[in-house]
């Protein structure tokens, strides 16, 4: 069974809906940004034009992962659902633990979203962004070297001065969005956003996903609840300290497949 409900009214009462797929232009409008948001940086921004979304996924009893990797308690439909953020967004924002565990590569130019990207005066793909203070990174992978457009690599001003020449040699883009050698997220949006960036999704992991929320800049969380359990001691989506004050946010759409929910929340001041 393949459902759609509608945000203000999550029970069916009619006949079941057919079992089909969903198609890519169903899932880009029902997980298309606000509008208003520019992906020109000469146009200038306003406070709040940038919308930081997250895409993750847990188990029922909240294991972010098993045996160190989101894949195994992913499916089919939440691949589609990923990858029709990603055909969505400006930038991928991961950790450079996730991007090293996940073997990242460049995001893809596909078909299907390039005539929906044209129109909103996005490039062919999304720009990959590390954040990293360490600069550990492998300059060498099709991540650095084969991208589409370049990849970024977010660290801090005080990051090793040799790393960063590495980076720049192999092609990145370094911005710096901190003081030290640690990344403020606050200020990785900021710069993201400056740059024309203002579509922005991130991937995690748990520990970067963690920062974002306690500075209070994720807008929209797109969480895939998959119906397995794990027991161990696996993390959960977000890591690192807690917040004083719980964020409350809303439900605003909801789809199942095969007792996967695929849910997408939003801030509710947002």
């Amino acid at each position: 069974m393949r459902s759609l409900f509608p945000v203000t009214d999550l029970t069916t009462t009619g006949p079941a809906a057919p079992d089909r797929e969903w198609s890519l232009d169903e899932l880009a409008e029902a997980y298309a940004y606000p509008a208003g948001l520019t992906a020109d940086p000469s146009a200038g921004l306003a406070a709040g034009t940038s919308w930081l979304r997250a895409n993750m996924v847990s188990t029922l009893d909240g294991a972010a992962q098993h045996d160190g990797r989101s894949q195994p308690i992913s499916c089919a439909a939440d691949m589609r659902i990923f990858g029709t953020l990603r055909g969505l967004a400006d930038v991928v924002i991961a950790g450079a633990e996730t991007v090293r565990l996940e073997g990242y590569r460049p995001a893809r130019a596909r078909e299907a979203f390039a005539a929906r990207r044209a129109a909103a005066g996005q490039g062919p793909a999304p720009a990959v962004a590390v954040v990293t203070g360490s600069m550990d990174l492998d300059f060498s992978l099709p991540l650095f070297t084969e991208p589409l457009v370049p990849t970024l690599v977010l660290t801090g001003a005080g990051a090793p001065a040799d790393r960063i020449a590495a980076a720049r040699k192999a092609g990145a883009e370094v911005v710096i969005a901190g003081d030290g050698t640690r990344v403020d997220p606050a200020r990785a949006v900021r710069e993201l956003a400056g740059r024309g960036l203002t579509r922005q999704l991130t991937e995690g992991g748990p520990r970067l996903l963690g920062q974002f929320v306690a500075a209070g800049v994720l807008d929209e969380l797109c969480l895939t609840i998959s119906p397995m359990l794990t027991a161990g001691d696996a993390q959960r989506i977000a890591g690192g300290p807690g917040v004083a004050v719980p964020e409350r946010f809303f439900l605003a759409s909801l789809l199942e497949e095969a007792g996967f929910l695929f849910t997408r929340y939003r801030r509710t001041d947002s």
